[in-house]
């Protein structure tokens, strides 16, 4: 289908790149306000609707699933396609429309279908969005570009469950409310990727001078459906992919089957009485905050040190899982050092891919990476949500026992990276 919003391009994009990633940053940052606000409450909420502790375990875990694990879908579409832009609004429109329909309904199949639809807009649009940072992200620094977008994203991934915090705190157990007001924060991300499409109607013009795409006449675009030159062992429709790449990925899905969900988390806290409804989203914000400093920072050290830094999330993966006692205080803690996994997780282990990934296959090869992570995060919802019901001790032994395998798994491939 054609991009209704297709212009030739110039050589030379109508912005710097930083202004093109901190634009970005500000698209995020107002989504993140409508689905990490919903995702902050939504443990609880399904509680009201009768949810168990199975129940929510694999609804998060399939949310996950369906957000991370379809991008691979989406990623060899794109790829196909080359409508990135196209690819990115529709999954943005998806997603800012399904979260505030989740308040309306009080039944708890409709409300589970609306938070799958959500996840599947975050699915769409993902390969594409991180196809297009990556490259204005090849003038700026990898590691940097992708820790600054991910600390914009975690910002607004606080303030959402802020302002649903203080909905709830001001209307308790108004959820109709909750979702209701991310409506507002919805429509400034439309907005926003409409104006940022017209200023940049081809990004890959920030890469021209590195990239593997045939050269272009002064004032050309690289049109969607145009052929481009092939890849190495591949085609444009299924372009070959090093098995280095390979390897990483298989350790990020073992690493993402020790990690907890927050709304599994949220529902320990909350049916536990350890927290009130109005300071659950607090919790996710604070999560949020971490996330978001410690994706920038990681991101700068990578930039430093390279990909054995990443080491570090295995190690804070086991330890998060103190959240789970039954103590308010290490609930605090343990969702912190959840928010630094999450926050090194979504932005500089992608700088890996862009490091063993040539441009004309990096949406198929985040697509991949995206698969594992939500693969291994289904595994780790339904698995945690049945050992939740047996007993909390079976949740920590089970979180702890992950994470150990993913870190030798985790240091075996690193290695091997920094040595090419």
């Amino acid at each position: 289908m054609a991009d209704p919003l297709e212009r030739p391009s110039a050589a030379r994009p109508g912005m710097r790149p930083w202004h093109f990633i901190v634009s970005f940053g500000l698209i995020s940052l107002f989504a993140d306000m409508v689905y990490e606000g919903a995702r902050s409450i939504i443990g609880p909420y399904l509680a009201t609707l009768g949810a168990s502790a199975v129940v929510v375990g694999v609804a998060a875990g399939a949310g996950e699933f369906i957000g991370y694990g379809l991008r691979v879908v989406s990623g060899y579409l794109v790829t196909r396609s080359r409508h990135y832009w196209a690819w990115t609004i529709t999954g943005y429109t998806l997603t800012v429309v399904s979260v505030p329909l989740i308040g309306l309904t009080h039944l708890l199949a409709p409300a589970l279908l609306l938070y799958g639809t959500e996840r599947l807009g975050k699915a769409i649009r993902s390969p594409a969005k991180d196809t297009l940072l990556s490259h204005a992200s090849t003038r700026t620094g990898r590691g940097t570009a992708f820790g600054v977008h991910q600390a914009m994203d975690q910002f607004g991934a606080m303030l959402g469950p802020l302002l649903l915090a203080a909905v709830l705190g001001w209307r308790a157990g108004d959820y109709r409310l909750a979702f209701g007001v991310l409506i507002i924060p919805g429509a400034v991300v439309l907005i926003l990727l409409l104006w940022l499409r017209r200023r940049v109607p081809d990004p890959a013009d920030y890469e021209s001078s590195t990239s593997n795409l045939p050269a272009k006449a002064p004032g050309e675009m690289s049109a969607p459906g145009t052929p481009v030159a092939p890849i190495a062992g591949g085609s444009r429709w299924r372009p070959a992919l090093p098995a280095l790449l390979w390897q990483y990925v298989a350790a990020v899905a073992v690493l993402s089957c020790g990690i907890a969900s927050f709304p599994l988390l949220a529902f320990h806290a909350q049916t536990q009485g350890l927290l009130t409804e109005a300071q659950i989203p607090v919790l996710f914000a604070v999560a949020m905050l971490v996330d978001g400093v410690s994706g920038l920072l990681m991101g700068r050290v990578y930039d430093r040190r390279g990909p054995k830094v990443l080491l570090i999330v295995p190690i804070a993966a086991a330890a998060a899982a103190i959240a789970f006692t039954n103590h308010a205080p290490l609930i605090w803690v343990g969702v912190a050092i959840w928010g630094v996994v999450n926050g090194i997780l979504d932005s500089t282990i992608k700088a890996v891919v862009t490091q063993l990934v040539t441009s004309t296959a990096r949406a198929a090869a985040f697509g991949w990476l995206a698969l594992v992570r939500g693969f291994g995060l289904l595994v780790a919802g339904a698995v945690l949500g049945l050992a939740y019901e047996r007993s909390i001790t079976v949740v920590i032994v089970v979180i702890v026992a992950a994470n150990v395998v993913a870190l030798a798994a985790l240091w075996s491939v690193l290695r091997r990276i920094e040595q090419t």
